[in-house]
C-alpha cells in the first residue's frame, strides 16, 4: 500500500487493507515518553494520555486495530508482530537514539493463554511466547518504568500445563512447572534478574471510575529497584472511605443520542424472552414454566449462568464487555431495547470519546472494544507513576477491596504460592522474589 495515501482514503479503502508499518512522523520531545505494546484501539494508551504521557509508538497485528490507530493517531510509529524486532529497530521507528531515555513501556500480552476460560498452555502456546518476547524487550530497551495488563487467569497459570483428565492418584504428582502460579513466579525472577522492583495486584476498574466492572492483573515495575505503589481507588462500591458511589451504566450513556446506533441482532426466538424482562433482569426472573425452553440444553449445566438473557441495569457500572454482545451465554443486552448494547454504548462503556473511529467491520469493532482497556486505569496508572515521580506520597486506603478476591496483591499472593510449592524451591525462590 502507498503509505503517502491520505486518512480519508485509507477509511475509504476496504477493512482488508493492511496499515504499513512506519516511522514517528513527528519529532517533538515530550516530557515522558511511552512505548505501546499489544496495543488494540489504544484504550490503555488514551488514559496515559489524559494524565500527559505521550505514546511514541504502537504495536499491533491486527489489522483492523493498526486501522484505528493510523486513523487517530497518524504520526505514531507503527509496527506489527513483536517478535520481528530488535530492541535497536524498536528505537529507530520510535525516532529515539540509544542514548535516549524511555520512560514506559505498557502492554497488555494476549491474555488467552492464561484465561481460565481457555486451554492455559502458558507459555507453550503461541500467545504465551509473545509475552515473553515483550519481557524479553522490556529487559532489554530498559524503560525507567513497565505496566504489563493481563487477566485474573495469571495469577494461578502454571509455566507448564496438565490436563485435568491426566490428574489425580493414578497420575504422578504434580511437578514444579505444574503448580499453578508458576507462570507469573518466572515472569518476576526475569524482570527482577533484569534489575526491576515488582508490584502487582487484581483491580476492578469500576473503583477507578469506570462504569463497568472489570478486573485486570496490573503489574508495575521500577527500574530504580524502588517498589511502586498500588493504585489509588476513586470510586467505591460502598462508598467507602467517603470515595464517590461507582459510577452507573445511565452516568456513562447520559447524553448518547438515541438514533445512529450500530449493533448486532438477536434472533428473533431469543427475542421472545427479552420482551418479558425488566432493566437488569435475566433467565431466573422468566416465568417460571419458561426457563428451560428458554436455556435449551444450557438449562441443565452448572452454574448460576447469569449472562444468559442478561439486561444491564441502569443504576449499577455494566458487567465486563466480551467481544460479542450477542453471545448466549454472555448475553449484553440494552436495560429497555430489544438489542444488544451498541458499538456506540462500547465505546461509552469502556470511555473512548465519542468521536474515537473504531476501524473495520461491525464485528471487528465490537472485538476491538471489548478487548481494550478501560481509560480510566490507564489514567490511574499514569497518576500513580506522576505521584511517585513527584516523591509525593501516594493516598493509601487500608484493607481497600480492590477486587472481589483476596490475596490478590504481590505480598499475599507470593506468600500464599511460595507455600504452595515444594519446601527447597520455595527457599530459594523467597530469596530471590520477596
Amino acid at each position: 500500500m502507498d503509505c503517502s495515501l491520505s486518512y480519508a482514503d485509507i477509511l475509504k479503502k476496504g477493512d482488508d487493507v493492511l496499515i504499513p508499518g512506519h516511522s514517528r512522523r513527528y519529532f517533538r520531545k515530550p516530557y515522558l515518553k511511552a512505548l505501546s505494546f499489544f496495543s488494540g484501539c489504544m484504550g490503555l494508551d488514551l488514559g496515559l494520555e489524559r494524565e500527559g504521557i505521550e505514546i511514541l509508538l504502537a504495536c499491533e497485528l491486527d489489522r483492523a486495530a493498526r486501522k484505528t490507530i493510523e486513523t487517530n493517531r497518524p504520526d505514531l510509529a507503527i509496527i506489527g508482530d513483536i517478535r520481528d524486532y530488535s530492541a535497536t529497530e524498536i528505537r529507530e521507528k520510535a525516532g529515539l537514539s540509544l542514548a535516549t531515555e524511555i520512560d514506559i513501556i505498557v502492554g497488555g500480552p494476549p491474555c488467552q493463554a492464561f484465561s481460565s476460560a481457555g486451554k492455559r498452555q502458558g507459555f507453550n502456546d503461541e500467545r504465551g511466547n509473545v509475552f515473553l518476547k515483550f519481557i524479553d524487550l522490556i529487559t532489554e530497551l530498559q524503560p525507567r518504568f513497565a505496566v504489563i495488563e493481563n487477566v485474573r487467569g495469571l495469577l494461578s497459570a502454571p509455566l507448564q500445563h496438565r490436563p485435568h483428565e491426566m490428574r489425580g492418584k493414578n497420575f504422578p504428582s504434580l511437578s514444579q512447572d505444574e503448580k499453578r502460579g508458576g507462570a507469573l513466579l518466572f515472569i518476576i525472577q526475569r524482570l527482577k534478574e533484569a534489575g526491576y522492583s515488582i508490584s502487582f495486584n487484581l483491580y476492578n476498574a469500576a473503583n477507578f471510575g469506570s462504569p463497568q466492572q472489570r478486573e485486570r492483573v496490573i503489574i508495575t515495575c521500577n527500574r530504580d529497584g524502588e517498589k511502586l505503589p498500588y493504585l489509588t481507588p476513586t470510586h467505591s462500591e460502598k462508598e467507602l472511605y467517603g470515595l464517590t458511589r461507582w459510577r452507573t451504566l445511565q452516568e456513562a450513556l447520559e447524553g448518547l443520542p438515541k438514533d445512529g446506533h450500530h449493533f448486532v441482532k438477536f434472533p428473533e426466538k431469543r427475542l421472545k424472552y427479552y420482551r418479558l424482562l425488566k432493566p437488569g433482569q435475566y433467565w431466573r426472573d422468566l416465568p417460571t414454566d419458561l426457563h428451560q425452553e428458554a436455556l435449551g440444553a444450557s438449562y441443565h449445566t452448572g452454574g448460576g449462568k447469569t449472562g444468559f438473557y442478561r439486561r444491564l441495569a441502569w443504576d449499577k457500572p455494566s458487567p465486563t464487555l466480551v467481544t460479542h454482545p450477542a453471545m448466549p451465554a454472555t448475553d449484553l443486552a440494552h436495560p429497555e431495547e430489544d438489542r444488544p448494547l451498541s458499538i456506540e454504548e462500547y465505546k461509552r462503556i469502556q470511555e473512548f470519546p465519542d468521536d474515537w473511529i473504531i476501524t473495520g467491520t461491525l464485528l471487528d469493532q465490537y472485538r476491538q472494544v471489548g478487548n481494550a482497556v478501560p481509560c480510566s486505569l490507564g489514567r490511574s496508572i499514569a497518576r500513580m507513576l506522576l505521584t511517585y515521580l513527584k516523591g509525593e506520597t501516594p493516598i493509601v486506603y487500608p484493607n481497600f477491596p480492590y477486587s472481589r478476591y483476596h490475596k490478590t496483591d504481590d505480598v499475599s499472593w507470593m506468600v500464599e504460592t511460595l507455600g504452595e510449592l515444594e519446601e527447597t524451591l520455595g527457599k530459594q525462590l523467597s530469596l530471590n522474589l520477596i
